[in-house]
């Protein structure tokens, strides 16, 4: 099964201690269950205040742990958290308030993860050749083209009675818009540059004929 891809602007949308979201090391995670587990407990405040924020600084990206460092008191290995101690990681003493039988930190538990954070995202235009309406779409490039029909489901409810194309050509779904040859121009054009959004590739769907497909 592919994994799912989200851009920046989706993990941003989930700001709330209600539904919270957060993408590090290029992985997306829903905290939302973990707030409400530990629900009042004063170490979610650096999670919160990092609501829908790349959190990708808290951790090391060779070990996939939290960053550590020698305090220099102790010369003691602790975990480094400057913005304050969070859940899962441990105090820097001996605590008889604190359980060390946790199993998995949230940050290793599978379970919270949504899918990927997009190392690219770029925008097309979605014109429908039967109505003549456009849509502008941020897409992530690692998207096939099925998965971005899935996005623009949501403006058009019959998206898979039209054949996708792009210069003419029929696009393959089962390919991103790189392997379509739908080009990403985004860096030649701000080293020209130029409005990017002048420039933005555009899908023409053009309609079957056949409504079965809803």
């Amino acid at each position: 099964m592919r994994p799912r891809y989200f851009t920046p602007s989706e993990v941003a949308a989930h700001n709330t201690a209600a539904d919270l979201w957060v993408s590090f090391l290029d992985r997306v995670f829903d905290l939302t269950p973990l707030m409400n587990q530990h629900h009042g407990d004063a170490l979610l405040l650096p999670i919160m205040e990092c609501a829908g924020k790349d959190i990708s600084c808290w951790f090391d990206p060779e070990t996939k742990d939290v960053l550590k460092y020698v305090d220099p008191l102790t010369n003691c290995v602790r975990y480094y958290t400057p913005r304050g101690r969070f859940v899962h990681v441990p105090p820097a003493g001996p605590r008889s308030d604190w359980a060390s039988d946790i199993g998995e930190p949230w940050w290793r538990d599978d379970r919270y993860q949504v899918g990927l954070l997009s190392a690219k995202t770029r925008w097309i235009r979605v014109i429908n050749t039967l109505t003549s309406q456009e849509r502008r779409l941020q897409v992530c490039s690692e998207e096939t083209l099925a998965d971005i029909l899935q996005r623009y489901l949501n403006y058009n409810a019959h998206a898979n009675s039209y054949t996708w194309k792009h210069g003419g050509v029929k696009l393959d779904m089962s390919w991103t818009l790189g392997e379509n040859n739908v080009l990403d121009d985004d860096r030649q054009l701000q080293q020209l540059r130029l409005d990017r959004d002048l420039f933005t590739p555009a899908i023409l769907l053009h309609f079957n004929d056949d409504l079965t497909e809803g």
